[in-house]
């Protein structure tokens, strides 16, 4: 299944910035999926869950500002939840629809929470990708340690063996998977070197976030009313198990799937845990 490569213009208080995204599927299907990416990552994290759903909606993976294909910001201030949402929103208005399902991996996952708090939202299912409304503290100070360092490789097998490391907890993925991630969030440079596809100073307000407490978010969720799907890796440093049993039983009631052998977070490479997708987006 191919996809169409597209953009959008959005805009922040320093001006207009291009929002990449992939397409898949037909453009005149009313089923519209959005899966939106982790802090670091990009859209073509779905190319697989993508290809896989494409005959039942039209799939929409934007590269979130300052990642993959997308334009870097001008003020590194405005990389935060509310420039993203603002960003989404514009992006629903380009595909012409009313209502999406949505998909948010971790970052992609407050995104979608915050949308879908809002009265008058356009989220009609929402699935929580290893992300809830608390945040841990460990998980926090585990993403501060490697965001923002702008590393650079020689070779693109040296770039794979530093994803294969940082993403460890994705779980355990064929060589082919790890060369297909991390050639989607790698390219190489005018010298020849490689690096990630991320503005590094998408590291500045995540910094300027962090502190020495887990990050409550129950305001925001208890305020969702669409069905909910939070899925869970079952080592997650990120999502506790305890937040994630209680999220069956506050704010939308969430559905609740844990997926073994994976900690932050499941990512969709194969056919059962798009399944658990499937499932839940075409029940009755």
């Amino acid at each position: 299944m191919e996809f169409k490569q597209q953009h959008v213009k959005c805009l922040s208080l320093s001006g207009l910035h291009r929002m990449a995204y992939t397409e898949w599927g037909e453009r005149d299907n009313p089923r519209v999926l959005v899966c939106v990416h982790g802090l670091t990552r990009n859209g073509r994290d779905f190319d697989d869950l993508a290809a896989a759903l494409a005959k039942d909606y039209r799939v929409i993976c934007p590269d979130v500002a300052g990642r993959g294909k997308s334009s870097r910001l001008r003020d590194a201030a405005h990389y935060e939840i509310p420039q993203y949402v603002t960003d989404m929103v514009t992006l629903i208005a380009r595909l012409e629809v009313d209502r999406v399902d949505w998909l948010g991996t971790s970052m992609g996952g407050l995104i979608g929470m915050a949308l879908a708090a809002l009265e008058g939202s356009p989220i009609n299912r929402l699935l929580l990708n290893d992300v809830g409304p608390i945040i841990t503290k460990e998980a926090l100070q585990r993403i501060a340690a490697y965001i923002g360092a702008d590393p650079v490789w020689a070779t693109f097998d040296e770039a794979v063996a530093y994803v294969r490391t940082i993403s460890a907890p994705f779980g355990a993925l064929t060589d082919a998977q790890w060369r297909q991630l991390t050639a989607s969030s790698v390219a190489r440079r005018a010298d020849g070197s490689w690096g990630f596809v991320y503005d590094p100073r998408i590291a500045s307000t995540f910094h300027a976030a962090v502190v020495s407490r887990d990050a409550d978010l129950w305001p925001i969720y208890d305020r969702i009313a669409c069905p909910t799907l939070a899925i869970r890796g079952a080592q997650s440093d990120l999502l506790s198990a305890v937040v994630w049993r209680q999220m069956a039983e506050r704010g939308p009631r969430a559905t609740l799937v844990e997926i073994p052998g994976v900690g932050h977070a499941p990512m969709f490479l194969d056919a059962a845990q798009i399944a658990v997708v499937r499932d839940f987006l075409l029940a009755p």
